[in-house]
């Protein structure tokens, strides 16, 4: 089982598409950093050989900030915008929608499933009029 930044790659999937898997590397970049390494993409995970994951493995760490110094890095930054009181960092402190989503509808994710409408908490009355 390849293991690059921490993380344990799948083995029945080509390198390709076990390379997404870590934190910061979508599909494009994975093919990038195969072509870079000269690494035939369709190669399986569980068929590389050592020298290959150390060839990957140092890549990586060299070029790229992946796992827990990208989640560092964003998280500072979040943090960043939060203490200047930027607009973007007040919407975070909130749990509101950053980037310039409507809130009317459609902020169900980032909200929680929570209504606030003027007729949806309201009892039925109990007579009629």
């Amino acid at each position: 089982m390849a293991r690059i930044a921490g993380v344990n790659l799948p083995n029945e999937k080509r390198i390709e598409a076990s390379l997404p898997h870590i934190y910061g590397i979508g599909f494009r970049l994975s093919k990038k950093i195969l072509q870079d390494t000269g690494i035939d993409p369709n190669k399986r995970a569980k068929d590389l050989t050592e020298s290959e994951v150390n060839t990957l493995r140092e890549y990586i760490e060299k070029k790229y900030k992946v796992e827990g110094q990208l989640r560092q890095q964003i998280m500072l930054n979040i943090k960043r915008l939060k203490e200047i009181g930027a607009y973007r960092g007040i919407r975070h402190i909130k749990g509101l929608p950053v980037r310039g989503q409507r809130t009317k509808t459609n902020s169900r994710t980032r909200r929680g499933n929570v209504r606030k409408t003027a007729g949806s908490g309201r009892k039925k009355s109990a007579e009629k009029t």
